[in-house]
């Protein structure tokens, strides 16, 4: 695409006068300073996941989870609490924070909005439809092991996706504000949908379905934990490889053709990364708000706007959050469970406000 992972931009470009911060002017990154950073990342990343692995309603004893499981005289309830049920959900939390952190990136990079998130396209409530419709019809197949909610939620936020691509492609080119704009129509016409068949559902399908809306970790089986995994971990090195492309975009679109980029295929290209990822998310963990809005702005007030650092570090940051967000949600009113998505709307409510403030009087909406 006209670009090597290092430099990013040239010089030249540098110097040009941006809306980026200075950061990325001022600090050279280097291969071995990026592996350092992501290494101390990922460090304090299992640090999280180990000491959220022993915080719950029980308390778990670590020599009775390494005396193995149960056998036929016994069963070894340490083991099956730690093994069976704490460990797949700190890692579902993991896998979840760092896709929407990463897509929050990417789409706050195309979109070239600090308050765009992988929701503002209209994907949240395509999945929402897609798992009402599942529960309203009654389905109750499997899919490779999936529920019905989580496949038809997939298939209504990819589906969601694909739709507002295309209404902001009949305006004849990539157009952004027609993008957004159609994101939004699209959002508004399917909450409304939703809105009427919870208003014709049952009362227990109607509780089901609000429960997973709102994010909800559930215990994973393993196969379906590392497949995610993969996908994740695909999408996220795909996206370090179109870092430099991003950092050319976050200048303008001439700007970028002129040191050789296809800003063309490069936003198609991470745009379907981005959505893909965040439909993964969303078909096993619900619709979770704030983390791919908040995290990437912490992440780059830290180290920078410079997206060779800014994708992985957001993901190993989103990780982290969602990881301590979800324990805070399993004790916090023990021995009930609040659904995630409850704990980071009020963490992430507050931090929207301030980041919507301080960005309408950089550009005069407060005048």
């Amino acid at each position: 695409m006209g670009l090597n992972i290092w430099p990013a931009v040239s010089p030249q470009v540098l110097t040009h006068k941006t809306t980026l911060d200075k950061t990325l002017m001022t600090e050279l990154l280097t291969p071995n300073r990026l592996i350092v950073r992501i290494a101390a990342a990922f460090l304090i990343l299992l640090v999280v996941m180990f000491a959220c692995s022993l915080i719950g309603t029980e308390r778990v004893s670590l020599k009775a989870v390494f005396a193995g499981g149960a056998d036929e005289a016994a069963v070894n309830p340490d083991y099956e609490i730690f093994v069976r049920v704490r460990v797949p959900r700190i890692l579902l939390g993991a896998i979840v924070g760092a896709a929407l952190a990463c897509s929050g990136v990417v789409f706050q990079a195309l979109l070239r909005n600090p308050l765009a998130d992988p929701y503002i396209l209209g994907i949240s409530s395509g999945a929402g439809l897609g798992a009402m419709i599942t529960v309203v019809c009654g389905f109750n197949w499997t899919f490779f092991g999936r529920s019905p909610i989580a496949v038809f939620a997939f298939a209504g936020a990819l589906g969601t996706v694909w739709l507002v691509w295309f209404i902001g492609r009949l305006t004849g080119k990539f157009h952004l504000t027609g993008l957004l704009l159609a994101g939004v129509v699209v959002n508004a016409f399917f909450s409304a949908v939703i809105m009427f068949l919870t208003s014709v559902a049952r009362s227990d399908e109607v509780y089901a379905t609000i429960f997973w809306l709102m994010g909800n970790m559930a215990e994973e089986d393993f196969l379906v934990l590392w497949m995610t995994a993969g996908c994740v971990a695909a999408g996220i090195a795909a996206l370090f490889y179109l870092g430099p492309q991003l950092n050319a975009l976050s200048f303008g679109e001439e700007d970028a053709r002129s040191i050789g980029v296809n800003t063309g295929r490069t936003r198609a290209a991470a745009f379907a990364i981005a959505a893909l990822m965040t439909a993964v998310a969303v078909s096993i963990s619900g619709l979770i708000g704030f983390v791919g809005l908040i995290v990437p702005h912490a992440v780059r007030l830290v180290f920078g706007p410079d997206h060779r650092q800014l994708l992985p570090l957001s993901a190993v940051a989103g990780a982290i959050f969602l990881v301590a967000a979800d324990t805070l949600a399993r004790i916090v009113v023990a021995p009930a469970q609040l659904p995630v998505g409850v704990v980071t709307a009020i963490v992430g409510g507050p931090f929207f406000l301030l980041l919507l403030i301080r960005y309408s009087r950089r550009i005069g909406w407060s005048k």
